[in-house]
Order: C-alpha cells, then sequence, then structure tokens
C-alpha cells in the first residue's frame, strides 16, 4: 500500500492544506517519505459533520454486523504485513518483536470487543419497579440502560503506535459501543496513522457502512506548536461527546479543561503519564547495589525508553 500523506474524511482522502511535515526515524533523525499536510479546522467541522450524520444509523445496526466490522478491521490490520511492521519500526525505533507483538495486541484488541459485542451483554436494561408504599419515602420507577454517546476524538498515543492509537483500545471501545470516531494522528507515526486508518476506511467500505463512522485528522507540526487549533476544534466541537487521549500530563490537562469549558462539558477518558519514585533503603543498597542499578537501567530503556 503506498502511502500518500492525506487525511481520511469519511471517504475522503484530502491533502491538509495547513503545513506539511514528515516523520523522523529515531534511530538515524533521518526523515521519512512521503510529506504529510496539516488539517485545518474546516476539516474537522467536516470530520465531526459526518461522523454526527452516521451515529444514529451506526449504532442502530445489528450486534453481529458491528462485531463483523471490528473483525475485519482487526484483519485488515494483520494483512499490512510489513508494509505496516516496517513503517512502524522506522518511525518508532521500536525492534521486530515488540512491534509484531503490539500488532498481535491491537488485533487482539478488536477482536475481544467484537467478542463482547456479539454477547450484547453490556445493553441489559436494569429496572427497580416502584414502591410507593415504601417508608420513609416511595420509590420511582427506575429504569436504566447504557446507549452509546456520540462521536468521540481519540488522540494517538506516542508510546504505543499501534496498540493505543488510530485503532487501539479507545477507538476499539468506542466504535464497540456504537460511536463514530474522529482520530488524531500522533506526529511521530505519520504513515503508520495512515495505513491503519485505511485498514478501517477499507472496513467500512466491506461493511457498507456510513463514511462518517471513522476519519483520520492530522495537525502539521508549525501549528501543533502554536495553538493546536485542530486538536482545539475537535475537543471543542458540539458534535464530540467524549474524548480518548493517552499521552502527556500536560497535554492532557489541556484537552480536559477544554472539554470541562463546553457549555455542555463531556467526558475525556485520559492515561497521562506519571512519575513513579523509587526508594533505595540503606540495608537493600548496601546488600545488592548492582542489581538494583541494573533494574532501574533495564525499567529505563524498555523499549528504547518507550516505556
Amino acid at each position: 500500500m503506498e502511502l500518500t500523506g492525506k487525511q481520511l474524511i469519511g471517504r475522503q482522502v484530502r491533502f491538509g492544506t495547513e503545513g506539511t511535515q514528515r516523520a523522523i526515524n529515531p534511530a538515524t533523525g533521518d526523515e521519512i517519505e512521503p510529506p504529510f499536510g496539516g488539517g485545518s479546522t474546516d476539516d474537522v467541522d467536516t470530520a465531526c459533520a459526518l461522523a454526527s450524520a452516521a451515529f444514529d444509523s451506526y449504532r442502530d445496526i445489528s450486534l453481529e454486523r458491528r462485531a463483523q466490522f471490528l473483525e475485519a478491521i482487526a484483519q485488515g490490520i494483520i494483512d499490512l504485513g510489513d508494509v505496516l511492521v516496517n513503517r512502524v519500526m522506522a518511525e518508532s525505533g521500536l525492534p521486530r518483536p515488540r512491534v509484531e507483538g503490539e500488532r498481535a495486541r491491537t488485533a487482539g484488541q478488536l477482536r475481544l470487543f467484537a467478542s463482547l459485542v456479539r454477547e450484547g451483554r453490556f445493553l441489559a436494561a436494569t429496572v427497580d419497579h416502584p414502591l410507593p408504599e415504601r417508608k420513609p419515602l416511595p420509590r420511582a420507577d427506575l429504569r436504566v440502560q447504557k446507549i452509546a454517546l456520540g462521536p468521540v476524538a481519540v488522540f494517538g498515543a506516542s508510546n504505543f503506535p499501534l496498540a493505543f492509537s488510530v485503532a487501539g483500545g479507545d477507538t476499539a471501545s468506542a466504535l464497540a459501543a456504537g460511536c463514530p470516531v474522529v482520530a488524531k494522528a500522533h506526529p511521530s507515526h505519520l504513515g503508520t496513522s495512515e495505513l491503519v486508518g485505511r485498514a478501517i476506511q477499507a472496513a467500512i467500505n466491506e461493511a457498507g457502512l456510513p463514511e462518517g463512522v471513522f476519519s483520520l485528522l492530522i495537525e502539521s507540526a508549525d501549528r501543533a506548536n502554536s495553538n493546536n487549533p485542530v486538536a482545539t476544534r475537535l475537543v471543542q466541537h458540539p458534535a464530540i461527546q467524549a474524548v480518548g487521549f493517552t499521552g502527556s500530563r500536560r497535554t492532557g490537562r489541556i484537552l480536559v479543561a477544554l472539554a470541562a469549558a463546553r457549555a455542555v462539558p463531556i467526558p475525556v477518558y485520559a492515561e497521562m503519564s506519571s512519575i513513579n519514585p523509587v526508594f533505595v533503603l540503606p540495608a537493600a543498597l548496601l546488600a545488592r547495589a548492582e542489581s538494583i542499578a541494573q533494574g532501574f537501567i533495564e525499567s529505563v530503556t524498555l523499549g528504547t525508553g518507550q516505556f
């Protein structure tokens, strides 16, 4: 599959007009072709409008059809073969075994959600019948059932280019629940994001689903270093009803603040980085200083520092 550097907005393939950027090989510092065009707030509006238009019809499809769609995405990612593996390695510096393991995890997550969708237990209603004679106060008729929230914005992660990115757990769970997804590619994994996005797009077409079920946006590095107009507009767009984010504490808190400042606040499901303290007690240091140091170094360098 040839990379184009274009955004995937529904069925449209659109080269962004707001600057260009290339992914960088962290092992060499070299730029990787092709250039990717940065999106605009108009692109965000188009993607969100398509997602909103697709919401009702997508959440109403049968559970079996939704499960098959998730499985088709998983198989599409596997079918990309070395084209995907090599691009992930080039953009992340991760070794092949790690990439292949993460690819299997990504496909496994999608298939797991497909099995949960088929079971349908998440749709079970809870009914508490009224107790008008209850003392000291009567109980009303209470009925609860989970329903899809609406379109979800998903931000690709830097440290897991597959399992927590365009088709990662946030996207898989949103699609499983019946929510369209508008994803923003991480700038470190532009080619990886396009390849995976095209696998999702192909699965949508194969399943005959509305085009707005998935879109992939790109923000150019220059704009990302200024005021992040694509990310900001995506979180603030009235069609978006939830945000999935894995990344830095700083960026996560910005997204949370944007979501909370909306006229109707929306949830941000954020897994943000943290600093874990390590305490080395004097007796342990005297007894096994070398092994403690070795373990600490291995923890820092695990996955070329991705953890």
